[in-house]
């Protein structure tokens, strides 16, 4: 219910207005404490306990996930200038470390490791002291309610497959393994190795394999997993085990489970493993670096984060007392209404040994926090909260009297962190020697080990940088003696020379990306025209010389980009370009010597050939103009249902297909009449299309069979057309025919038949399309009719 005071004239209803408001505030805040405490939630009181930072007395819900932001229970991030100016006075940078996350399961490991076995103290968020292995175990059961417990992912297995039938001699016996591991693990990441029966019946690999493929199935690494796998390689039961045998026999979560099983393999088999990509691995070193570089992104690996280890750090020398109060306060601020517990590693009481990490050189407080609170929310990890916690812990170290300042990289041009999955320890004498686990992580830790400058490219980092140099350079100018101003001169120097060797590198990859890339489009084109001279069987020397004028200009538009570093590989192509050309040259001559001149119009004239007119008025003076015309006609349509039928084909249109197949036999139909008929350009283009031949060879044996059938009626045709020639010309000699083609005709009557012959099958263009392959075969009896009154006037 909402009171409006306003809304009352009197003075007296005022006044109960705002005390029934109070009186709503007071009973809403109880019962948001009453919902905090059934909760399972602590509600903030005022702490007897010094230093515990929970001396402020506070009301609501204070969530971890940092709602809280400057203005509630922290001062406001101190100004870039203030700062700088404590740095250049002494103070050391704030260092909190978010180190790892852990599951329910790995919280007593956890413990013990910041507590050493129950050797150092720990503190709780309480402030109570627990000692001995009893009282931290009791942690675990007091945050179970807090714990999700949920199952880290099964990312690697370990597996063996047992062959009982001898390796194919012929065959390399790790290219017979991989085939078949291929077909049982499919396309997932796996090395392994071979080993051969004493008895030479079979043979043992053994391996190690990522159980996530690439479409995000994940094998369980079981007994279940192994059945999958063994039915994928060809079936279960008895009588396949008796041929080969696939288990599982581990599996594990992360890079450090298949690291170490894989060097163990390596191990055992003295460096004779190879992947799935038949590369060897042969020693530790490279099975470190296939997990690391080359799985890792294949493992989609998952683990609970039920809680997080955090780290503080203060330099050597850093009163011991009063950074384990600050760690304290730090503690009670950020993470209030969360379970957590820490202890402070100073190196002059570390019970562990130093060469087993312990006794470092600086004083650091370990931290173990449950992530999720008792009231229910989550502590958010993120860039902006890890600031945060830097400019608390500077706050409380100051109100500790430690010198402590937050630090951003970018103010001083330092170089990224590497992270723990990224390097792995060699030496803990002293302070701890890594190594990169790739070469680029290498880069990494050397870059941050040496401390050189390093200047973050986007758009905001390169403000915040500019601002942080404008505030070094007021402080070179003004600082209160010559070390402040000499610090912030030294921290411009810093930023300025990061800031040039990245302009400088960015300008001379610019410069070399463009030169580069004008050289490779050089190339390109040189590739080109060289390659011109494979395409042409013969030159003549006027052809030769454009030939060789273009590479010699490939050659000098290349070398015009050529990069210094690449001159010398452009020498040895230019060479051996020149040499190709030689190559021409003499093959040029050669020809220019063994053939003759006269020889060259009739090359003139093959090449011509490639013209379609060309190839037209050479058909037209072999075959007849009606000849061409007719094939020409036929076989066109022929071609154009081909033409759609291949692409009813690639479109799928099976009831399209279904017509057009019997409109090309159609078409098919008729140029076979025409072929079967005398069309010797149809003839022709069947000796290479295999589909027209065997029409042509069907319509001549139809042809065949009805010439037989039709032998006798010809034959009584012939007998009258003799008797009637006999009546008109008598016995007297016969009449000279007035027109000269008659006289050719008789003169030569075989080829007046082919003539009229030709002539027909042309004629069949003209005809009904229903009505063509009647009209061929009415030509074609004709033909046969005049052939036999040839063959009959020839013997009379």
């Amino acid at each position: 219910m909402e009171f409006f005071p306003g809304a009352f004239e009197t003075s007296w209803e005022q006044r109960k207005v705002a005390l029934l408001h109070e009186r709503s505030l007071l009973h809403r805040r109880f019962a948001d404490e009453d919902e905090l405490r059934r909760r399972g939630g602590v509600v903030p009181t005022a702490s007897p306990l010094p230093g515990s930072g929970a001396g402020r007395i506070g009301f609501g819900k204070r969530s971890g996930t940092f709602a809280r932001a400057k203005g509630q229970g922290h001062a406001s991030e101190p100004s870039m200038r203030s700062r700088f100016a404590e740095l250049a006075s002494g103070s050391q940078p704030a260092v909190v470390k978010m180190a790892s996350f852990g599951g329910g399961g790995r919280l007593g490991a956890m413990i013990n490791y910041v507590s050493r076995n129950g050797g150092i103290v720990v503190e709780n968020e309480r402030g109570e002291q627990l000692k001995g292995r009893d009282e931290l175990a009791a942690v675990r059961a007091e945050w179970d309610h807090l714990m999700k417990n949920r199952a880290e992912s099964r990312d690697i297995g370990a597996f063996s497959l047992e062959v009982k039938e001898p390796a194919d001699p012929a065959a390399d016996v790790y290219e017979q393994a991989r085939r078949l591991l291929k077909r049982g693990l499919g396309d997932r990441s796996f090395a392994y190795a071979v080993t051969s029966h004493d008895d030479g019946n079979g043979y043992r690999i053994e391996g190690v394999a990522i159980l996530r493929d690439s479409e995000g199935e994940r094998l369980t690494g079981d007994k279940k997993a192994s059945e999958i796998v063994q039915g994928r390689l060809g079936g279960e039961g008895v009588e396949q085990e008796e041929k080969m045998a696939f288990r599982f026999s581990g599996y594990g979560n992360g890079t450090a489970y298949g690291s170490s099983r894989l060097r163990d393999l390596v191990d055992r088999h003295h460096g004779a493993v190879q992947d799935d990509k038949g590369n060897a691995i042969a020693d530790a070193k490279q099975a470190g670096d296939l997990v690391q570089l080359e799985w890792r992104d294949q493992l989609h690996s998952r683990k609970p984060r039920d809680v997080m280890h955090v780290i503080m750090s203060a330099r050597a020398g850093t009163d011991v007392q009063a950074f384990h109060a600050a760690a304290r306060d730090f503690l009670a601020q950020e993470f209030i209404g969360h379970r957590y517990v820490f202890s402070l590693h100073d190196p002059s009481l570390d019970p562990k040994a130093e060469d087993a990490g312990g006794k470092r050189p600086h004083v650091h407080v370990h931290a173990i926090v449950a992530m999720r609170s008792d009231a229910g929310d989550r502590i958010e990890t993120t860039i902006p909260a890890f600031r945060r916690w830097r400019v608390t812990l500077a706050e409380k170290a100051h109100t500790h009297g430690i010198g402590m300042e937050m630090t951003d990289r970018r103010e001083r041009a330092s170089s990224a962190a590497y992270t723990r999955n990224q390097v792995r320890p060699t030496s803990r004498a002293g302070r701890t020697q890594h190594e990169g686990t790739s070469p680029a992580a290498q880069r990494r830790y050397d870059a941050k080990r040496a401390d050189r400058q390093s200047v973050a490219r986007t758009e905001e980092s390169m403000i915040y940088s500019n601002a942080a140099r404008q505030e070094w350079l007021t402080l070179a100018r003004k600082g209160q003696d010559s070390g402040v101003r000499r610090f912030g001169s030294d921290q411009i120097k810093r930023l300025e020379s990061a800031t040039s060797r990245i302009k400088s590198v960015e300008a001379e990859g610019s410069g070399n990306g463009n030169s580069y890339s004008q050289f490779r489009t050089n190339l390109v084109k040189l590739m080109k025209v060289v390659s011109e001279g494979e395409t042409m069987r013969h030159m003549t020397r006027q052809e030769f010389e454009g030939y060789e004028k273009r590479v010699e200009t490939a050659l000098f538009q290349a070398e015009r980009v050529t990069p210094e570093a690449q001159r010398k590989s452009f020498h040895e192509i230019a060479t051996a370009a020149r040499e190709h050309v030689n190559v021409r040259r003499e093959l040029m001559e050669l020809r220019e010597r063994s053939v003759p001149p006269e020889r060259d119009g009739e090359r003139a004239a093959r090449e011509q050939d490639d013209d379609p007119r060309a190839r037209w008025d050479d058909a037209v003076s072999r075959h007849g103009l009606r000849t061409v015309e007719a094939a020409n006609q036929v076989m066109l349509e022929v071609e154009r249902y081909r033409d759609e039928i291949e692409q009813a084909n690639a479109g799928k249109l099976d009831s399209q297909k279904a017509t057009l197949e019997a409109g090309l036999q159609r078409e098919i139909a008729r140029a076979a009449e025409l072929g079967a008929g005398g069309n010797t350009l149809i003839r022709d283009i069947a000796e290479v299309d295999e589909e027209l031949r065997i029409a042509i060879e069907r319509a001549e044996h139809s042809r065949d069979g009805r010439n037989k059938s039709k032998a006798p009626e010809m034959r009584s045709v012939d007998t009258r057309a003799e008797g009637n020639e006999d009546i008109e010309h008598g016995d007297g000699p016969a009449p000279r025919p007035a027109d000269p083609e008659q006289e050719r005709d008789l003169a030569d009557p075989d080829r007046a038949r082919q003539e009229r012959l030709t002539n027909r099958a042309g004629d069949t263009s003209t005809d009904p399309e229903q009505q063509r392959i009647p009209r061929l075969e009415q030509i074609q009896r004709e033909a046969d009719e005049e052939r036999e009154q040839d063959h009959d006037e020839r013997e009379l």
